[in-house]
Parts: structure tokens; sequence; C-alpha cells
């Protein structure tokens, strides 16, 4: 019996090591740190997600609306041990901005001064309000290598093609880029790749039949297989609004009902039963206009697809 009990010790502790080494040895395929996951009108949490594959302090930044503040948060949640300063430097390898809406790059323009030389990343409609409407020197200093003179060279523009795949400067990843309406304009999805793992953000954007768009239509049919093959891990989207906002002041966003009703058509694509337990994170909430806690209670309610909907909150990593 003294041996048996031995026995089956030394095999758990063998099986304990054996899992503790296969999880080291697989780290997530990425690692999200929000910056700011609101919209609206507090400028300490605007939409702006850092994000890794697993194992590396390689980031990309998925908009820039808060930056700094965020960074602060994530430095005293421990998800970073270096200054606020070196993880805007070294760490932020480029800038993805999915339209130029203020709450979407003012963390971007406000700490351009203090960061080191990178691309900002965007459709060439984005990056044209970015050079002619904030980095002129009557708005504010040009930080870039394009527009008006004098220009200090720090930033680079880098337009980005519709369905084409680049592969990021200084990191692993890859993002290939999909336009969305956004009421008067275009926004922009960014489909992240590490390897054979995939995340995909979402900027603002309306549903489709709402926008006269085929716009998500199109971008479903594009991740559907992804969805199949479970290489998508994530879906980053909005839901701005409770479902009593009217249509017709959406301003190009999502309400929970919305939402699930672009869910139900990608699941139509993909199988309903594929996106059980699949990761929607929501972002781009507005308060104060909006009771989180009502919108939240609105998403479980019409989620008869069981997704997973995780909020992310400011400064705390999500690990995919």
């Amino acid at each position: 019996m003294f041996r048996k009990h031995i026995s089956l010790t030394a095999l758990g502790l063998i099986l304990f090591v054996s899992t503790a080494f296969a999880q080291a040895k697989n780290p997530p395929s990425f690692k999200i740190v929000p910056l700011g996951v609101m919209g609206g009108i507090d400028e300490s949490n605007l939409s702006a997600y850092m994000v890794a594959a697993g194992g590396t302090n390689d980031y990309i930044c998925l908009d820039a609306g808060t930056l700094h503040y965020g960074i602060e948060k994530a430095i005293s949640n421990k998800i970073f041990s270096i200054s606020v300063d070196d993880v805007l430097r070294r760490y932020i390898k480029g800038y993805f901005i999915s339209h130029a809406h203020l709450d979407h790059v003012a963390g971007l323009i406000i700490n351009s001064p203090d960061d080191t030389a990178k691309n900002i990343y965007g459709l060439a409609s984005t990056l044209k309000t970015i050079k002619s409407d904030y980095f002129t020197w009557e708005s504010w200093a040009n930080f870039a290598d394009d527009g008006e003179a004098p220009l200090l060279k720090k930033y680079h523009y880098e337009a980005l093609t519709p369905d084409s795949v680049i592969s990021i400067k200084n990191t692993g990843l890859k993002v290939r880029a999909f336009p969305l309406s956004h009421s008067n304009l275009t926004s922009t999805a960014f489909l992240v790749s590490s390897g054979d793992a995939y995340i995909l953000y979402l900027g603002d954007t309306g549903p489709d039949s709402i926008e006269k768009s085929q716009n998500l239509h199109k971008l479903w049919l594009a991740i559907a297989p992804l969805v199949k093959s479970k290489k998508l891990k994530a879906i980053m989207i909005e839901t701005s609004f409770p479902d009593e906002q009217p249509d017709k002041t959406l301003f190009g966003h999502l309400t929970p009902h919305w939402l699930m009703v672009e869910m139900n058509n990608l699941g139509a694509l993909t199988g309903a039963n594929s996106l059980k337990g699949f990761n929607i994170i929501i972002t781009h909430v507005k308060p104060p206009q909006v009771n989180i806690a009502k919108l939240k209670q609105q998403l479980k309610v019409e989620n008869t697809l069981g997704l997973n909907l995780i909020f992310p909150v400011q400064g705390k990593a999500i690990d995919l």
C-alpha cells in the first residue's frame, strides 16, 4: 500500500509538472491591454487597446483615444513594470486608427511630443483627416513626415488598402483592414493575426440595415471560416447605446438588439452552434448617457447564441 501511495503521488506530481510545462510552453495567442474602453465624454477613458502576440511586449495600439492615463492604470494593476514613458516609447510599435473622430485619436495627438518614431496606419481617408486637421501648425505641431511644413518626421503615415494583409514592423503581427459604415464616414475593422490565431477589432459602426450598407455582411463572410476553424479568438465590437435609443439617432452605432442581429447574421454563415461560448468583447459604451448595468442586462437577455460577453476594464489585461 505504501509503494502504491508513493506511485500515485509521483504520478500526480508528473502530471502537475507536465501540465505546468505545457501551459508555460503554450502562452495565450494574444494579450490585450485596454487603455480606454468607453465612448463619449470621459477623456480619461476613450477607445484604445494595446494588442501583442502572447509572450511578447511588441504591441500595436488599436485606436488611441486615451494613452497616458490608461498606461498608468495598467502599471497600477501590475501589467507593466516599467514607466509610462517607456511603455509608450518602447512597447507600442504602431497605431491603427479606425477613424479620425477625436475620441479615437486624442491620446495619440496629445502624447506625440513624448513618443518615439513609429507608423500610423489607417485607410487613406482616415490619414487625410489626421494630416489636414490635427497635425497642422494651427492645431498642433506636425509630428508626421507629410503634410504642413515644417515636418518633424516622427510619425510615418502607412495607408492601408482594404482586404490587403500587411506585416507590422517590429512585431510578429499581421493586419488586414476592412471598411465599415459609421454614419457619414468610413470607419475600419482590423483583423489581427499572430501565426494561425486571429482577433477582430471593429471601430465604430452601425448595423447594415440602418446604414444601408453591406460592409458588415462582407466582413462576416471573410471571417466565417476563421470562426468555424476556431482560429478567431475574439471579436471586439461596440455597443454604444441601450435598446431605447431610436434608430434615427444611432449615428452609426450599435445597440444590444442590433449587435445580436449582426451576430445572428454571422451565425447564419458559421452555424449558430459555432458561436456558443465565442468571445465577444464589448467596446465603446457611452456613459453617462448609458446605464451600463442596464445595457449589460439587455445584452444578457438577447444573447440567445450563448456568446461569452466580455466587458473590458481599463488597465486590466485580457489573455486570449
